[in-house]
C-alpha cells in the first residue's frame, strides 16, 4: 500500500494580481476594440456622433467579466440591422430651410466602409475574429507578469 500526503499553499495575493490583470487586459482589448472600430470607417456617419460621442465603452461589468460596446441614440439599431438605409460613404451635403426661410447647406463626411451589421468583421466567423482574442492575451500576458 503507498501512502501519499500533498499540501496545498495558494498564493492569495499572486491570484488578487492574475485577476486584477485579467480585468485591466479586458477593458483596454475593448478601447482597443472600438479604436480599432472607428479606425475601419464601418460605422455608418452623418454628423459623426454615432462613431463618436454616442459610441462609448462600457466598463462598468468588467470585474464580472463583461464589457460592452455601446452605441447610444434609437437610430444605432435600424442602421445596424437594416442594410437597405443608404450609408452615406463619401462627402455629402444637405440643403434645409431655418424658421425664416433661408437656405442652409450642411457638408458631412460619409465613412468609405459603411455597412450595416459592423460589428461582425470582428465575430467569430469574422475576417478579424482574432483581434480581440490576442490583443486580450498580449496585455493580459504583460500585466500579469508572465
Amino acid at each position: 500500500m503507498i501512502k501519499v500526503n500533498s499540501k496545498v499553499t495558494i498564493n492569495a495575493q499572486r491570484m488578487k494580481q492574475l485577476t486584477s490583470a485579467a480585468q485591466t487586459a479586458l477593458e483596454l482589448t475593448a478601447e482597443e476594440l472600438h479604436t480599432e472600430i472607428v479606425q475601419a470607417q464601418v460605422v455608418p456617419r452623418m454628423d459623426g456622433a454615432l462613431q463618436g460621442e454616442k459610441m462609448y465603452v462600457d466598463t462598468s461589468g468588467s470585474g464580472n467579466g463583461t464589457v460592452a460596446i455601446i452605441h447610444e441614440g434609437p437610430y444605432a439599431r435600424r442602421l445596424y440591422y437594416h442594410p437597405e438605409y443608404h450609408f452615406h460613404r463619401g462627402p455629402w451635403s444637405e440643403e434645409y430651410k431655418d424658421k425664416d426661410g433661408k437656405v442652409h447647406r450642411v457638408n458631412h463626411d460619409g465613412n468609405p466602409n459603411a455597412k450595416a451589421h459592423w460589428f461582425r468583421d470582428w465575430e467569430p466567423g469574422g475576417s478579424k475574429e482574432q483581434f480581440a482574442p490576442s490583443k486580450f492575451k498580449e496585455h493580459y500576458r504583460r500585466l500579469a507578469g508572465l
